[in-house]
């Protein structure tokens, strides 16, 4: 199985990151722990701390879309 690893040149790279850590730690794992699961469970966790990231940074960014909006001036 691959390594997590950050995208290059993405802003949101280590946010994301530690939202995965975030998920995987709420499930009782680490990345490293991930490592030794079969792979089936590994890439059902790895799955689902990848979905969990998206919705947060999506939430994030449709938040400051939202604050950059209401404070545009008229």
């Amino acid at each position: 199985m691959g390594t997590i690893t950050e995208a290059r040149g993405d802003p949101n790279g280590s946010l994301e990151q530690q939202l995965i850590d975030e998920y995987l730690e709420s499930r009782g794992q680490t990345r490293r722990s991930v490592r030794d699961l079969p792979e089936p469970q590994a890439f059902r966790l790895l799955r689902g701390a990848s979905d969990y990231a998206s919705l947060r940074l999506a939430k994030i960014d449709a938040r400051a879309h939202y604050v950059d909006v209401i404070h545009r001036p008229v």
